[in-house]
């Protein structure tokens, strides 16, 4: 066996890890992608984003109830179908109206910002811990974020959820290409050392591999 037929043969189970890293980058790649729309295109995600929140909501509240259904056995029956009750409501309500859901999450998105940082602020000079100007700069940017949605509000609900969830899109599909790319590198690397471990200095099947001295032709002399 020469070594170009040696080079030639992979390894499935590494081939297959190699195309699975490349469709884990692909896959970031368009969550990058659509980040960046999302991102040019505010309003349009904010209204798709609770479009797809309520849809999640009723379908999940539909799920719920014939599972509750299939148990009316249980304990916690009635619970249950409360919960899905509950769901299904919100659900629809979110889909009629996302522009006010948009507003009420926004406003509620505030008052954490501003809760948030207060109690990050204060736990920062009260403790004076190591990471005391870290913390103090979260909870000053905490405030800062909650009092610029609040004093723009309700005009800030149209692009604020929007905003974040298309920077969260964005960053998520950068992880994903990042993982995708290093993980191909390291199996292309695992797969260079394979087949040169594998060459004919390693004492493998190569025409040029080192022959045992049991195993040579002896001389007529000897």
């Amino acid at each position: 066996m020469t070594r170009r037929s040696t080079t030639s043969r992979r390894d499935p189970a590494t081939a297959r890890l190699g195309r699975g890293f490349v469709v884990l980058a692909v896959l970031g790649a368009v969550l990058a992608l659509a980040g960046i729309v999302g991102l040019v295109y505010v309003g349009v995600a904010t209204l798709t984003t609770m479009l797809l929140f309520g849809w999640l909501l009723l379908i999940g509240g539909v799920v719920g109830l014939l599972h509750a259904l299939q148990s009316r056995g249980s304990n916690f029956f009635w619970l249950a179908v409360i919960v899905a009750a509950l769901n299904i409501a919100a659900g629809v309500v979110v889909i009629r109206r996302p522009d006010a859901t948009a507003a009420a999450l926004t406003m509620f998105a505030a008052l954490l910002f501003l809760t948030g940082g207060l109690f990050r602020l204060v736990g920062a000079v009260v403790v004076r811990g190591p990471q005391f100007g870290w913390t103090l700069v979260q909870g000053a940017f905490g405030i800062l974020l909650g009092v610029l949605v609040l004093g723009n509000w309700p005009h800030s609900s149209l692009y604020v959820i929007g905003c974040f969830f298309s920077l969260a899109l964005l960053f998520d599909g950068l992880g994903l290409i990042a993982m995708g790319v290093g993980g191909r590198r390291v199996v292309g690397m695992v797969e260079e050392s394979r087949v040169a471990g594998s060459g004919p200095l390693s004492g493998g099947s190569g025409e040029d591999a080192v022959t045992p001295a049991e195993h040579r032709p002896r001389n007529k002399e000897e």
